[in-house]
């Protein structure tokens, strides 16, 4: 029987100067591994990998045209913190290291506190606490059953 685990071992995300979208993410903190060079990133994080590649490269990897961001792209990481204050400071932090805001964190709709903030590239992050979730010791989501 042939089965597909459901998990991320690693994001990609397409940039226009990996260089400079790899400048930004270390000011954030992200630890850059030796794996990487000058066409590729690749940062360590907790149980996954982040990647950084030329979005017309990424592009022709995946055997797609190429497209100029014209906005919202549909997809938006999730950083989750333990409390407001965490988001709070996170967000600070981000736009401190150059991220552009977009959503300052406030009070939701469903109950919990978020923000939002996009990379040099217009990658969109959230920031959030979810009063209704867990994280573990490791700072990963736990999801009831």
């Amino acid at each position: 029987m042939k089965t597909f685990e459901p998990r991320i071992s690693m994001i990609t995300l397409g940039v226009a100067d990996v260089a400079a979208a790899t400048a930004f993410y270390q000011r954030l903190g992200f630890r850059r591994s030796s794996a990487s060079n000058d066409n590729v990133t690749f940062f360590h994080m907790r149980g996954t990998v982040l990647g950084l590649f030329g979005r017309d490269a990424l592009a022709a990897d995946a055997a797609v045209e190429p497209t100029v961001p014209q906005g919202f792209e549909g997809v938006a990481l999730a950083h989750n913190l333990g409390s407001r204050d965490e988001v709070d400071a996170a967000w600070d932090f981000a736009v401190e290291c150059g991220a552009r805001p977009v959503k300052k964190p406030h009070e939701v709709f469903w109950g919990g506190y978020s923000g939002y903030f996009a990379d040099p590239d217009g990658h969109l992050w959230e920031l959030a606490h979810n009063p209704f979730m867990q994280l573990d010791e490791n700072g990963h989501m736990t999801l009831p059953e």
